[in-house]
C-alpha cells in the first residue's frame, strides 16, 4: 500500500453482505435459496411474462437497499480515494454504496448497473426508481413507461442484456493500469470482468482477494484473505 500510486478495486456483494444485502450465489443467497428468483433478473422471462414483471416490482418494493447503509469497507475505499491512490473502483454492485459512503461518480464503474433509478426498454427515459415504486405502492401492479408507454425495468444489467461496453473498456483500460488490484466480496466467475484480474496480473500489479469462499484466481493472487471484509478491509487500506 505504501509503494503503490494506482490501486483498483473490484468489489462484488460480498462488501454489501454486511450491510444486509443478500448475495445470489453463496449458501445463503437468494439464488441458492430460490432458484425461481432467477427468472426475476432474466431479460427474457421479464420482457416477456407480465407476471415476472409484476414479481419483479413487488421484490424491488422489499429489497433491503431502500433501508441498509455503507458498512467499514466502503467507507474504507472512499478514505482510500481522498489519499489519492484509488485509480478506479470497478463494482459489480447495484446498490450506489460506493458513492453514499463517498467515492467520486466519476471513480466508480458500475457495469452491473443500478438499482436506483428505471430505464423504459423502449425509448430510453430513465427516472428515479422511488418514483416508479410510489406508483407500485398506489396499485400499478407493473407501471408502464409515462412517455411512451414501454416496459419499465430497474437500470441494472439483467441475464441475457448486453454490457455497456465502453464501461467494460474503462474498467479493463484500468485494470491493465493498476499497480495493486484488490478484489472484495466477488466469486470472479461472471466475465468478461474476472478478466480485469488477468489483465492486471499480466499488467505486474499486485494482486489481493478478500473473499469468503475460494476463487479461481487464488493462485495467482500475492495474497488470500478469507476474513470479514468490514473488519479486514480498514486495517489492509490503513496509512
Amino acid at each position: 500500500m505504501d509503494r503503490a500510486t494506482r490501486v483498483v478495486v473490484l468489489t462484488g456483494a460480498g462488501i454489501s453482505t454486511e450491510s444486509g444485502i443478500p448475495d445470489f450465489r453463496g449458501p445463503q443467497g437468494v439464488w441458492t435459496k430460490n432458484p425461481q428468483a432467477e427468472k426475476l433478473s432474466n431479460i427474457h422471462y421479464y420482457m416477456a411474462d407480465p407476471e415476472v414483471r409484476k414479481a419483479s416490482w413487488k421484490a424491488r418494493l422489499e429489497h433491503p437497499a431502500w433501508n441498509a447503509k455503507p458498512n467499514a469497507g466502503h467507507f474504507a475505499l472512499a478514505e482510500l480515494e481522498k489519499r489519492g491512490k484509488l485509480h478506479a473502483l470497478i463494482t459489480q454492485n447495484i446498490d450506489e454504496f460506493h458513492q453514499m459512503a463517498g467515492n467520486s461518480p466519476d471513480k466508480v464503474l458500475e457495469v452491473h448497473g443500478t438499482v436506483r433509478k428505471v430505464v423504459c426498454m423502449a425509448c430510453g427515459m430513465t427516472a428515479p426508481m422511488q418514483k416508479a415504486l410510489d406508483r407500485v405502492r398506489a396499485g400499478e401492479e407493473d407501471p408502464p413507461c409515462r412517455d411512451c408507454g414501454g416496459i419499465l425495468k430497474s437500470a441494472t444489467i439483467s441475464f441475457g442484456q448486453q454490457l455497456v461496453p465502453e464501461l467494460i473498456e474503462r474498467a479493463m483500460r484500468a485494470a491493465g493500469e493498476a499497480d495493486l488490484f484488490f478484489t472484495v466480496g466477488t466469486s470472479l466467475q461472471v466475465y468478461p470482468i474476472a478478466g480485469a484480474v488477468e489483465l492486471a496480473n499480466g499488467a505486474g500489479a499486485k494482486i489481493v482477494i478478500l473473499n469468503a469462499e475460494p476463487t479461481p484466481f487464488d493462485e495467482i493472487a500475492d495474497a488470500v484473505f478469507r476474513e470479514p471484509i468490514g473488519a479486514l478491509l480498514p486495517k489492509l487500506l490503513q496509512p
